[in-house]
């Protein structure tokens, strides 16, 4: 388990997760032994992913189900997008911090590739801001996964984000991209579905938020978000990492489960949904 100065204290462990490392170990043991994914049942090459990120006890499970896909293939650089659920003033936002902080030890952050990246936006008149010691926890949560899964160090490239904007999305993409070619990278998109519907009008809008994901439409998937039709809290996420993929060579989409809140609470009367999907590379 390695520490880093200047590491970014978690404001969340102990309350979305466990806060101990042999409790979250424990935790994340008992979330893979559920998982009934094979790798086999992959149809390609897997270079990205759609994760959840609620409160493990919620969404923990479904979030194994994406992390199993590549449990047997460490990465050297993983790039997590996730939305910002507090206000921020600009489009694309990472962290001050040298490393990310969690019970099971701390993930450096790839600052060679943040460099890159903020160069390349600054070509198409964008940047990265950078924020220190933020609450969010969409990006966070997804680290405890890795860590247990791989065993390996392996350096992040996070990048929160608050637009919809196709151009600002597409030009981002392209840029990050370009700046992790020929790299051994791994792009996960952080969100949740919708949000605090009866469980039976929430199954229909998540149907149809993983149909626009399964059948890689990016454009579709933020229209969605916008008319609350398909609702995803981190659709600009969800539309970064499908364009990103789709230019690092990804032909097809796998949704590998789904569920919502009320498996684990047992309400039905409002509940959050998760899905959890494979970016794969079939050719």
């Amino acid at each position: 388990m390695e520490f880093l100065s200047d590491a970014r204290p978690s404001p969340i462990a102990g309350t979305w997760y466990a806060g101990k490392a042999d409790a979250l170990s424990r935790q994340m043991e008992s979330f893979f032994g559920a998982v009934k994914l094979k790798k086999e049942d992959l149809s390609g090459q897997v270079l990205g992913l759609m994760v959840p990120h609620a409160g493990h006890r919620y969404s923990g499970l479904t979030a194994a189900y994406g992390y199993q896909a590549v449990a047997d293939s460490p990465h050297q650089l993983v790039v997590i997008l996730s939305p910002l659920h507090q206000y921020f003033p600009d489009d694309f936002i990472t962290t001050a911090h040298a490393a990310y902080r969690t019970p099971l030890g701390d993930v450096r952050v790839a600052q060679p590739e943040l460099q890159q990246l903020n160069r390349l936006l600054d070509e198409s008149e964008m940047a990265l801001a950078q924020v220190a010691r933020d609450g969010e926890h969409s990006l966070e949560i997804q680290l405890p996964f890795l860590q247990y899964l791989w065993k390996t160090p392996f350096d992040l490239l996070p990048v929160m984000i608050r637009t919809h904007e196709r151009s600002k999305l597409e030009a981002f993409s392209a840029a990050l991209q370009q700046t992790i070619a020929g790299m051994d990278a791994l792009v996960i998109a952080s969100t949740d579905l919708s949000h605090f519907f009866p469980h039976l009008r929430a199954q229909i809008l998540d149907a149809e938020t993983l149909r626009r994901v399964r059948d890689f439409n990016p454009q579709a998937v933020l229209d969605g978000d916008l008319d609350q039709s398909a609702p995803a809290c981190g659709s600009g996420a969800v539309a970064a990492m499908l364009y990103t993929t789709r230019l690092m060579g990804a032909d097809k989409v796998q949704i590998l489960n789904y569920s919502t809140s009320a498996e684990a609470t047992g309400d039905e009367s409002s509940v959050v949904g998760y899905g959890a999907a494979a970016v794969l590379k079939t050719k």
